[in-house]
């Protein structure tokens, strides 16, 4: 007989494949985490912060690219007045501020009072 019959292997031989076997997509897994999802999850909660957190008078950058200062700020209906250029108004949704290009500078207690006597 030129064919010599093939053996199965002994079971006991792969008792520990199993675990050998679901080590690389637990580190796939783990990778993927760190690298994306946990900073895409960063991002996400820090914009709902500058979103929740925008006042009359700053001024925006929205996610189509328009640059606008806040005018009015609706807090039960999502929406915002923006202006865009001298009497142009326009309404948006808050979450399509894509970031806060800056803050109103607050007036100085001098600066009062300097006006005032003017």
């Amino acid at each position: 007989m030129l064919i010599s019959p093939a053996f199965a292997q002994d079971a006991a031989a792969g008792g520990g494949g199993a675990m050998l076997q679901l080590l690389p997509l637990v580190l796939i897994f783990v990778v993927f985490y760190f690298l994306l999802i946990r900073p895409q999850q960063k991002k996400l909660k820090e914009h709902r912060r500058l979103v929740s957190e925008l006042t009359r008078g700053d001024k925006v950058i929205t996610a189509g690219g328009l640059h606008a200062t806040v005018i009015k700020v609706d807090d039960d209906d999502q929406t915002l007045i923006l202006e865009i250029a001298k009497d142009v108004r326009v309404k948006a949704q808050r979450h399509t501020i894509a970031e806060l290009a800056s803050k109103p500078e607050p007036r100085a207690a001098n600066d009062d009072a300097k006006a005032a006597k003017s």
